[in-house]
């Protein structure tokens, strides 16, 4: 598909997973692993709720929802599924009709990644992609104290490249990453309709 951007528009954001690249089948199969050696659960509604979320944050709440508190830490849970992912991580492709964007505006405008991903694990997917190239600023969850939902990840990209938000436009395909678009005063873009995710 082609798509262009907005008119007015004067900076791109792109989040990682599941935009940019196709990580989230993988994401998906390392915890499902995790879950698994600690017993608990996880399904894949519950996880595209929580696209865009910090890994932690999704430990957490499976650790909740599965009545393991004080049975297995956030860290066990969130080192293995970690593990489980980047043994998988060679397989990620990009997604091509979000980075012919990039790479058709590259150069030519502002672009940066905002991202509820872990840094090492965004700049490992950037590098295994060949994306890393196209983009010097990148916000990920390791940079804000507040995220998606809340506005501060794509904000931060705004000031680190010095255009109004309102002039921004946000591609995500997740409702907490476009919520927080929104709450920018960004324009948000689904991207989740432009391709075919087996997760």
């Amino acid at each position: 598909m082609k798509y262009d951007i907005q008119p007015g528009v004067k900076g791109l954001i792109f989040d990682l997973d599941g935009t940019l690249a196709d990580t989230m089948p993988y994401h998906f199969q390392g915890w499902q692993v995790a879950c698994k050696k600690y017993g608990a659960t996880i399904d894949t509604s519950f996880l595209r709720l929580h696209t865009g979320s910090p890994g932690w944050l999704i430990a957490s709440e499976i650790i909740e929802n599965s009545g393991l508190e004080g049975k297995v830490t956030v860290e066990e849970i969130l080192n293995e599924k970690i593990e489980q992912f980047y043994r998988l991580q060679h397989n990620v492709k990009e997604i091509k009709p979000v980075t012919d964007i990039v790479r058709k505006y590259h150069g030519k405008l502002p672009m940066a990644v905002g991202t509820g991903g872990h840094r090492e694990a965004v700049k490992r997917t950037l590098q295994i992609t060949g994306l890393s190239q196209y983009f010097d600023i990148i916000v990920t969850a390791n940079d804000v104290d507040n995220f998606k939902p809340h506005p501060e990840t794509f904000l931060k990209c705004a000031e680190m490249m010095k255009v109004e938000p309102s002039a921004i436009e946000v591609f995500e395909d997740g409702d907490l990453g476009l919520e927080a678009a929104r709450t920018a005063g960004m324009t948000g873009t689904d991207v989740r309709s432009w391709y075919d995710s087996n997760w």
